[in-house]
């Protein structure tokens, strides 16, 4: 069994003389001819582009095409390996998360290599290690060490001349900071990769008491008897159908900074989903091990939090369960009864994120924080409505859009949605407060956070992210996203916590 995911080494260099195996340059399309990035030196520009060009490359978004360095160019490196940007802006400005992306593809094309440098950083370093970092991601855990597999990139030397000693320490800290943003991705990668076998309520919220506390986090653990006792109806509810039972963890970064804001983050934390009673079909269950997608988030968001620092106070609610069909399991038409009271039909037991949600919803919004943000792998609805790859974003308004335009400049792409009035009459029982489900399945992700809505107190300004899609990549790899958990919406929720710091 191998150790988890490190990522290659960074350095910073003045020049593209390094000698390394592999320089990675930027190309643009073009109509008549491709170009190079600004920081391909004027000497190499020609004999490289006229390199790529013979082996047909074009530029566009996604590309990888490897040659041997021209000689006579002025480069340290062996070959040059030039990773498609598409179409030169008119502004001159490369978007980061086009670097991000074209850092990760040229990441994934260096297995085995030991040693590379790049002049994509002269666009965007940050952009650039997040790229290099993620797009060589692999979860090796349960593989057989003894089986054949280049081993990813070694080391990646990112060009950042420097003209004084105040910004290379600038350059530096901005490289460690895009480092551990990476790692934290990463982390929650790892999180929803591993099986569910391997990964039940119990030891998720064993390993989150681990990390947490080796990040310096206040954390709490609570057992199933103590949800039982405490009135954590919607926990308790999905989880006794399991022979594994429920827990909440609660994980909490105190900045000690004076004044500062308290930040909620709830993630849905279902270790294994079958549905339960309303059992799901067969084809692509497995992909369900992602169902604590959203707990891993914010789990990986919180320690981040810790890492770099952050003037802001953060706490993490993380409700865990497996939902399983079993003679104890709960059916359709049962009631429950969710923390602070609020009674629910369980009209059907898929419906089960929104159930640990209320609870973790309700005890986040005791400690009258400022701001909650949850997110969860919540419904199939949400794929329909944005895809796989656009997480819907719900809330309070100017939070809600606040969030989905943070999540946009991260490149995650969050978008807003809206709460339409006649949704909430769809959500009445006829024997309970609540249904946990609507009539029918039009606006599915919508009903989902107007149930949620019912649960956050008056005056908290909240946003919930759907990350349905988003969470688990179940097809090509594409950009610096592999195959299996995607990390999403890590970078988001640390792009809020950022802004909230900055400006309450």
């Amino acid at each position: 069994m191998s150790t988890a995911f490190t990522g290659p080494e960074f350095t910073l260099i003045p020049d593209t003389s390094a000698a390394v195996d592999v320089l990675v340059v930027g190309v643009f399309s073009g109509d008549d001819a491709i170009t190079v990035d600004a920081g391909v030196p004027d000497g190499a520009r020609g004999p490289v582009i006229d390199a790529l060009t013979l082996v047909g490359a074009t530029g566009k978004a996604g590309e990888a095409v490897r040659v041997p360095a021209p000689s006579l160019s002025g480069l340290g490196a062996a070959t040059v390996l030039g990773v498609g940007l598409g179409a030169a802006p008119a502004d001159g400005r490369v978007p980061a998360e086009t670097v991000r992306r074209a850092a990760g593809v040229a990441a994934r094309a260096l297995d085995g290599v030991a040693a590379a440098a790049t002049t994509l950083s002269e666009e965007d370093l940050a952009a650039t290690v997040e790229g290099t970092f993620l797009g060589g991601y692999r979860f090796a855990e349960f593989r057989n060490s003894s089986a054949p597999k280049q081993p990813p990139l070694g080391s990646m030397a990112l060009l950042a001349p420097t003209a004084n000693a105040g910004t290379e320490a600038q350059a530096r800290d901005t490289v460690e900071q895009a480092r551990l943003t990476a790692a934290a991705v990463a982390l929650a990668r790892d999180l929803v990769n591993t099986p569910p076998n391997a990964l039940y309520p119990a030891e998720f919220a064993e390993r989150a008491q681990r990390i947490g506390s080796e990040a310096g986090l206040q954390v709490e653990v609570f057992d199933e008897r103590y949800l039982a006792e405490n009135g954590y109806g919607g926990i308790v509810g999905v989880g006794q159908g399991s022979s594994r039972p429920p827990r909440l963890v609660r994980l909490k970064h105190v900045s000690g900074v004076d004044g500062a804001k308290h930040v909620a983050l709830v993630g849905k934390g279902i270790t294994f989903d079958t549905g339960g009673i309303s059992i799901k079909p067969a084809a692509g269950m497995e992909n369900m091990t992602s169902d604590m997608g959203g707990a891993a988030a914010v789990i990986a968001t919180v320690i981040l939090a810790a890492q770099l620092g952050l003037p802001v106070d953060v706490t993490a609610t993380v409700p865990m369960a497996e939902n399983m069909p079993s003679s104890t399991a709960q059916r359709p038409g049962d009631v429950i009864t969710q923390l602070g009271g609020t009674t629910v039909e369980v009209i059907n037991t898929d419906a089960e994120g929104r159930l640990i949600l209320a609870d973790a919803l309700v005890r986040a919004c005791q400690d009258r924080p400022d701001y909650l943000i949850d997110t969860a792998t919540l419904t199939g609805a949400q794929m329909v409505a944005l895809g796989t790859r656009t997480p819907g974003v719900m809330g309070t308004d100017a939070f809600r859009d606040r969030v989905a335009a943070l999540s946009q400049a991260a490149g995650e792409n969050g978008w807003a949605m809206p709460f339409p009035e006649e949704l909430r009459a769809e959500i009445d029982s006829r024997v309970a407060d609540l249904a946990n489900v609507g009539p029918h399945r039009w606006g599915g992700m919508l009903t989902a956070g107007v149930y949620l809505k019912e649960f956050v107190a008056d005056g908290v300004q909240w946003a919930h992210i759907d990350v349905a899609g988003p969470a688990f990549n179940s097809g090509a790899p594409w950009g610096y996203t592999g195959k299996g958990g995607t990390g999403v919406p890590v970078r988001t929720l640390l792009a809020v916590l950022r802004d909230i710091a900055a400006q309450g």
